[in-house]
């Protein structure tokens, strides 16, 4: 059993490594828009945070289908199955920031950081199994 899983995370090495440096690349996009938008803009974290997660949106969706996945199925239902974890995540991300920023004071680009860094770890087996999974889309394209 213990072999098992160790030749089917082995086998998604590669994948890992792609979702990884797409993860870097949208870290960085995220934290520059949330940077630009609180310091120079200066508006509130809460905002910020919620515009700069529409932008980070698209980005990491078809970066992560078309190179980290090289996912080939209905980008219609992946939308779908990636816009049901994205508002999962969008949820907590608000709440964490309200949290952490709001109630206890913590710098907010901080408190962003360390819910992506919490995030990484559910997201990658969400994205493999559900979102970019070929079952599901084979499954969707016989329905189509």
């Amino acid at each position: 059993m213990i072999k098992t899983l160790v030749q089917k995370l082995w086998f998604m090495r590669v994948e890992f490594y792609r979702y990884f440096v797409v993860g870097i690349i949208g870290l960085m996009v995220d934290m520059g828009t949330l940077w630009l938008f609180i310091d120079k803009f200066h508006w509130s974290a809460i905002l910020s945070l919620m515009i700069n997660q529409f932008i980070v949106l698209t980005f990491i969706f078809y970066l992560n289908k078309f190179w980290a996945f090289k996912s080939n199925g209905q980008t219609r239902k992946e939308v779908q199955r990636y816009l049901t974890l994205y508002f999962f995540n969008y949820i907590i991300a608000i709440v964490w920031m309200w949290l952490w920023h709001n109630k206890f004071g913590f710098e907010p680009k901080l408190v962003r950081l360390v819910n992506i860094i919490l995030a990484v770890s559910w997201n990658f087996l969400l994205y493999k199994f559900f979102v970019y999974n070929s079952k599901n889309t084979t499954v969707d394209n016989l329905s189509a």
